[in-house]
């Protein structure tokens, strides 16, 4: 298929800015992936959606304030200057495996970042009050990163030097990686709100470069109110990376290749998968994170002939109408409204008819849902 397959119209002003006033309030679209039937509903009529035993898996991955700012210094400025130049962003996307502390980045601008390159990061971001040029040197770096590697398309490997607490200092001069779809002045690239509400209510282990969105409606009541109607809740956690920010650069689906995401599965999740599939309740996944994670891992089982089971590993799977639109595990899925031409919204069409899923949107927009990361969800039975 043609990725201009999945593309469809939406008005910029659907493109939600800000959450809604309260956390859980949402519309919510319906669509039955045996009918094609949708109907209008709001979040809070889900815990009424569900059956009891089924089993609702969400991605308890959290967002780290990875977009920084810093100035450099090294082999393409002027050795003789005592101050680094240069403002560049640099938006980490994964933590790599090593003994260091290496990352995979995106920079801009790219060019001016080549590797030997020292990055260095104060607090303070473009467009903020700080030092200018002849006060620059008065600031020290929170943080310095040697540049080891270029990719393509401004990807960056970075080597953080050692600090007391690494992700403290990001805490303290990082912002959250909010979408380019959501705008904000450059003073101020996160608001005490997006502070709030870019992080879903369940979100534990660090690592993700983006929210897995459609958590982001959750709230603890709700969570709750699922448990007193017998719906179970178990988690997992795979770390959104490079992945959601590299734009298709191909024409057709079968071209499309996926960075490589980590993802951890516990032994008490492994367990309700297993109780799940053996007892016949649906396995309903919160997220197309969630959706692939748990895919990929049916895959492999299948594959090796060996049982679902607690373990850590990355996953790739592409899924999209046409390639791979067998789904193992998955038999319902929560999710935002995505992207024009995008991978996820290959996997909601994949999972629920490329037909349905497209009546679907177009309904979405008629009737002024909002989109996006921000923006209202959709509950595919």
């Amino acid at each position: 298929m043609l990725v201009s397959d999945f593309h469809y119209d939406l008005p910029e002003d659907l493109i939600a800015q800000t959450p809604p006033a309260i956390r859980g309030t949402s519309r919510m679209l319906t669509l039955s992936r045996r009918t094609g039937a949708f109907a209008d509903h709001v979040f809070t009529d889900l815990p009424k959606l569900l059956q009891p035993g089924d089993l609702l898996i969400l991605n308890d991955s959290r967002v780290l304030p990875a977009r920084l700012y810093a100035t450099r210094a090294g082999l393409t400025t002027q050795h003789n200057s005592p101050t680094p130049t240069g403002h560049i962003e640099v938006l980490l996307t994964q933590r790599l495996a090593s003994d260091h502390n290496d990352w995979t980045a995106l920079v801009k601008p790219a060019k001016k970042v080549q590797p030997g390159e020292t990055l260095h990061f104060a607090p303070t971001s473009p467009g903020a009050p700080g030092p200018d040029s002849r006060t620059r040197e008065a600031v020290a770096p929170l943080l310095t990163a040697e540049v080891l590697a270029s990719g393509d398309f401004g990807e960056r490997t970075l080597r953080f030097a050692p600090v007391d607490d690494f992700h403290a200092t990001l805490d303290r001069i990082g912002h959250l990686p909010l979408p380019p779809y959501i705008h904000r002045p450059k003073s101020e690239p996160n608001t005490p709100e997006d502070r709030a509400r870019y992080q879903t209510v369940f979100a534990r282990e660090r690592g993700s470069a983006a929210a897995p969105t459609a958590g982001l409606h959750f709230t603890p009541e709700i969570l709750d109110q699922l448990r007193t109607n017998k719906i179970e809740i178990a988690t997992l956690t795979l770390h959104v990376g490079l992945g959601t920010f590299q734009p298709i650069r191909v024409d057709r689906t079968e071209d499309i290749r996926l960075h490589a995401e980590p993802y951890t599965l516990s032994q008490t999740t492994a367990d309700a998968i297993n109780n799940a599939v053996r007892q016949g309740r649906r396995i309903i996944a919160v997220g197309t994170t969630t959706t692939r994670t748990l895919e990929h891992i049916a895959r492999e089982s299948e594959r090796t002939q060996t049982p679902i089971v607690a373990h850590s590993g990355t996953t790739s799977l592409f899924l999209s109408p046409g390639l791979d639109d067998d789904f193992k595990l998955v038999q319902g899925l929560l999710t935002n409204f995505h992207l024009p031409d995008s991978t996820l919204l290959m996997l909601v069409s994949a999972f629920a008819g490329i037909d349905a899923t497209r009546a679907a949107y177009a309904h979405a927009v008629a009737a002024r849902y909002r989109f996006f990361s921000y923006g209202d969800c959709m509950l595919i039975l």
